[in-house]
């Protein structure tokens, strides 16, 4: 992908969109990931889940966007269980998941609890189309 070109960057308004896109020219062209399969289609859709969680759009997966982003999931945590999972992504250096974080924890080896619930939420929206429309209607004997 990289051997003798400059990443050609659109022009980007934002310093953060500025940002994301060095930073998957720099993982693209990392020798560390050139075995990875489908690495730039990776990368744009680890991009667009971490902006989608980015509430503040400051660069960063704080607490609060996390607490989000486990409901939204379907995985409510804990408030000591999300930051062990931050502490796990950021080495315990950080209070927040910055995007470089997401990214070697997304590609990395270890299977972090995030990249699990992320894997899994991926899946599930493979396998199983959101239903439409109005739940279908139910009666007590029919509950579990």
């Amino acid at each position: 992908y990289c051997a003798g070109r400059e990443p050609q960057l659109q022009r980007i308004s934002s310093q953060h969109s500025h940002l994301l896109a060095l930073l998957f020219w720099e993982f693209l062209c990392d020798q560390k990931y050139s075995d990875e399969e489908n690495l730039p289609e990776k990368l744009t859709a680890f991009k667009e889940k971490y902006m989608e969680f980015d509430l503040n759009n400051e660069g960063e997966i704080d607490l609060m966007s996390l607490k989000r982003m486990m409901e939204k999931l379907g995985v409510p945590k804990t408030h000591l269980e999300m930051k062990k999972m931050i502490s796990e992504v950021t080495g315990g250096v950080s209070d927040t998941i910055s995007y470089r974080d997401f990214v070697n924890m997304m590609l990395g080896k270890r299977s972090a609890v995030l990249k699990l619930v992320m894997m899994f939420e991926g899946k599930a929206n493979e396998s199983s189309p959101k239903p439409v429309g109005p739940p279908p209607e139910r009666d007590i004997a029919s509950l579990p």
